[in-house]
């Protein structure tokens, strides 16, 4: 029960991209689930939108799986890009990884179309990249199991019963798991900028998509940073380049 516990808030608190305008983002079993776009209306990418889609996966994911063996030791970096195609979804990445430990970077088909050009899906493309290649999942997994055994912990010390301690768990996994989300956005986010850079694309055009979703603002353990921030970050990145 614990352990379901702690992947459902994994799910919830990891990251991404955008945070759609009432909190936090949705999940996705087991992995790094991005933010969603703040449009209600659910869009259905075209035929030239997916051949759109296919040729920046083309060009993203070897940069991206150079990147990675060039900066990791010991993980894979074979990385498998697929569109998540059931209906009904407002725009969302999120990046995750399979039972054998490939990463897998999903897009689902409102992304794909809410996305204005070939850049900011690159950029999209990249950010989820620079997620597996910092290894932000794992990180952000132990930073929860911390805040579990920390609040838990000290739940049963106070000798509260097994409910208490139980709902303490689950708060200080929330709370560990949301410790250092912003800074792992702002990382992948130049990462993620060098990948897209690299692939042939505009990294500071591509960032232009912050500009289409709601502000998270600097909220207090909010997971993701303002958006002026992020774009502020691809700038500098890209002049360094």
């Amino acid at each position: 029960m614990r352990k379901l516990t702690l992947l459902c808030v994994l799910a919830l608190a990891a990251c991404d991209a955008p945070p759609q305008s009432s909190g936090a983002p949705s999940g996705q079993p087991s992995g790094q689930a991005t933010g969603q776009s703040s449009k209600r209306t659910i869009s259905t990418p075209t035929s030239s939108q997916l051949s759109q889609f296919k040729s920046v996966v083309a060009s993203v994911e070897p940069v991206a799986e150079r990147e990675c063996n060039a900066r990791t030791k010991g993980i894979n970096c074979d990385f498998r890009i697929v569109v998540d195609d059931r209906p009904g979804q407002r725009a969302n990445a999120f990046q995750t990884v399979d039972k054998q430990g490939r990463p897998i970077l999903a897009f689902n088909l409102a992304l794909i179309a809410d996305v204005r050009n070939r850049d900011e899906l690159a950029f999209v493309m990249g950010h989820e990249a620079a997620h597996h290649i910092n290894g932000h999942l794992g990180r952000q997994q132990n930073n929860a199991m911390a805040g579990a055994i920390l609040l838990g912990g000290l739940a049963a010390i106070t000798g509260a019963g097994q409910g208490a301690v139980q709902s303490a768990t689950d708060i200080g996994a929330g709370l560990g798991a949301r410790t250092y989300s912003k800074d792992y956005e702002l990382e992948a986010d130049a990462l993620g900028t060098i990948i897209t850079r690299r692939a042939g694309y505009d990294p500071v055009r591509g960032a232009a998509f912050f500009t289409q979703i709601a502000d998270p603002g600097d909220r207090f353990l909010g997971t993701h940073p303002p958006n002026a921030k992020r774009i502020e970050t691809v700038r500098r990145v890209n002049a360094g380049l």
